[in-house]
């Protein structure tokens, strides 16, 4: 029989031409495959051809998993605890084996090995069709739209086929059977057993890409492309800069008479452009990129992120745009959130600013009003500003003499090391499970103690919001943060 087996992989090597270690690996999966029908059960087979003899050997298998983690398949599987009883050097995601009865070779015949083989080769032959493809380097695939399925559109280029997902499709784009068509290669996905490429015509690199092939000058490195922002079919935003001042780069991407910008558009279903010049200066980047509003000012909140941009009330429509497209589109090119608002609201929110600094300095300094307003006066808004600003500096305020700054600074020191021992204080009311939680530090806890959240149950039962209104943290780190505290539930 070993015999048997050998000759079978060396004629069957030959015949398609392939590698003999891809029949031997065929031949042993057509045996697994076969050995498995004697079993109802769901049951793991591994067989072993030995490359020399031909002899083989069958075994039935478990994979060790987690012992907390229960079995999902129990004809697969052994929990870590039992396995170590057997083996205890046996560790999660080995395996145990015990060896079977092997299934006569001549019950299979060579047919099962064969089309086992064939299928092998077809896999290898797509695999390098694909790899072929992918090595020149190419983003953007061109291609001809084969056919429609329920997940979206078939494209195909030479021998390559991909996907084209509905929800990549530019909206109201009428896209049919033998139409051509461009799509930027989004992710390529090798264990999906139909098209491995998935392409997408929404995504702002495919908008980079366009320009990348209109602008020679990207290409020659005078001009850069900084990022791009898309409301796709309707307006978009793209950042460009250049290193060569006798270059102007958004006169250069519009082209002479908008040569350039008009054939983007026209691939992207009449997509209006606006061409931004990046800038270093995060303001004067967030300024360029709200055009055409005019920007009154600005005031940048480095902490949060955020930049609080004042306008007119001519210029508020333009720069919140149709359904607050062009704010939007503006913070996702720069990265920065962005607060529309007008001169009489930003003047509101400044007042209250400066009405609760006010207070806390009459507060934690034990100082009147007048005495307040002259250290606002100054530039200073918080107590550890009062507290350690360069003695030099506040010795320049006429308003004070050397004695008053000394008591102010040793105010501001005196109710800091009180607020601190008082956080830490409210710190210990939390439990260790809480505090040890990733990602939380001494202030975050401080917070979440002052909200009543004392546990990790507590956390785990608030919502995103109320989580990033107790703490004023954003978003995604509050999602975050509330899905470590749930995980215990899911676990224990």
């Amino acid at each position: 029989m070993s015999r048997e087996v050998l000759m079978l992989a060396d004629a069957l090597a030959r015949e398609k031409n392939v590698d003999r270690e891809i029949v031997f690996e065929a031949l042993e999966l057509a045996l697994a495959s076969a050995t498995k029908k004697r079993y109802e059960e769901d049951v793991d087979i591994r067989v072993g051809i030995d490359r020399e003899s031909g002899e083989y050997e069958s075994f039935r298998r478990w994979l060790v998993v987690p012992s907390e983690a229960g079995l999902q398949e129990p004809d697969k599987e052994i929990l870590l605890f039992e396995a170590q009883e057997q083996f205890p050097d046996m560790e999660v995601g080995e395996f145990i084996e015990e060896q079977i009865e092997s299934l006569a070779f001549g019950r299979i015949g060579a047919q099962a090995a064969k089309q086992v083989i064939l299928q092998r080769i077809r896999d290898a032959e797509r695999e390098q069709i694909l790899n072929d493809y992918l090595e020149r380097g190419e983003l953007v695939m061109t291609g001809t739209v084969k056919r429609a399925d329920k997940n979206g559109l078939i494209i195909e280029s030479g021998r390559v086929e991909a996907l084209l997902r509905r929800d990549q499709m530019i909206p109201k784009e009428n896209l049919r059977s033998g139409d051509r068509v461009r799509a930027y290669i989004l992710k390529v996905d090798r264990e999906v057993r139909g098209p491995q490429i998935e392409l997408s015509r929404t995504c702002p690199e495919f908008l980079i890409k366009l320009f990348e092939n209109e602008v020679p000058e990207i290409e020659q490195g005078l001009l850069e492309l900084k990022g791009a922002a898309r409301d796709p079919g309707v307006r978009a935003k793209i950042a460009v800069v250049t290193y060569d001042k006798r270059i102007d780069p958004i006169g250069t991407c519009v082209g002479v008479r908008g040569t350039r910008v008009t054939a983007v558009r026209n691939e992207v279903a009449g997509e209006a452009v606006d061409i931004v010049l990046w800038s270093e200066d995060p303001a004067q980047f967030v300024i360029g990129a709200l055009a055409p509003a005019q920007v009154s000012s600005i005031v940048v909140d480095e902490e949060r992120h955020a930049m609080d941009v004042v306008v007119d009330e001519e210029n508020l429509a333009i720069a919140i745009g149709r359904s607050g497209q062009n704010v939007r589109l503006a913070s996702e090119l720069t990265g920065w959130q962005i607060n529309i608002m007008t001169p009489e609201e930003s003047a509101d929110k400044t007042e209250k600013e400066v009405a609760i600094v006010r207070q806390i300095f009459m507060d934690k300094l034990d100082v009147d009003q007048e005495v307040a307003d002259i250290l606002i006066e100054e530039g200073f808004n918080t107590l550890e500003e009062v507290a350690y600003v360069p003695l030099s500096e506040m010795l320049e305020i006429d308003a004070f003499d050397e004695d008053t700054v000394n008591e102010l600074r040793t105010r501001a020191r005196d109710s800091l090391l009180t607020m601190e021992l008082a956080k830490e204080e409210r710190v210990g009311e939390v439990s260790q499970d809480l505090r040890s939680l990733e990602g939380m530090t001494t202030e975050l806890i401080a917070k979440l103690a002052d909200n009543q959240v004392h546990t990790r149950d507590d956390l785990a039962e608030l919502a995103v919001d109320e989580l990033v209104e107790a703490t004023q943290i954003d978003e995604e780190t509050a999602k975050t943060l509330i899905m470590k505290a749930r995980e215990h539930w899911f676990t224990s």
